[in-house]
């Protein structure tokens, strides 16, 4: 069994977002599949303008997954119920990540040692998205 987040972005943000992740992470996106290339009979109706947001994609780092999309065009996604949580090695590699993370988002908590033992920060980017980055103190 195996658990893998998916993630929906609001205003066609999807493919922006998973590019930037792909330059923080030394990720990829894996496939990327746009509204335009469904068959016409499947799938929701679709607003015009709409047809080149991500339909579904896939991204991968070194030692995590997710999948992603803009979701059904003119739904949106906003302050859901999920964090994605990375741990790393080093805290200079949490302070790297953090920092773009962070970039033209919300710092909830910055990098610091904490009470149980790790380097722990929380921030939310400026797709949405909630992270937590941890690395050993």
């Amino acid at each position: 069994m195996e658990l893998e987040p998916y993630l929906f972005f609001s205003d066609g943000n999807c493919e922006t977002a998973l590019s930037a992740y792909a330059t923080i992470f030394g990720g990829k996106i894996d496939g990327l599949t746009r509204y335009k290339d469904m068959p016409a009979d499947q799938g929701p109706q679709i607003a015009p303008g709409t047809e080149g947001y991500v339909m579904h994609a896939r991204f991968s780092a070194d030692g995590f997954k997710f999948m992603a999309s803009d979701g059904s065009p003119g739904q949106e996604y906003k302050d859901g119920p999920i964090s994605l949580s990375i741990s790393v090695g080093s805290k200079a590699e949490a302070d790297r990540i953090f920092a773009a993370l962070s970039d033209g988002g919300k710092v909830d908590m910055g990098m610091q040692p904490t009470f149980w033992g790790s380097y722990f920060g929380m921030l939310t980017d400026k797709f949405g998205i909630d992270w937590m980055l941890s690395a050993p103190v």
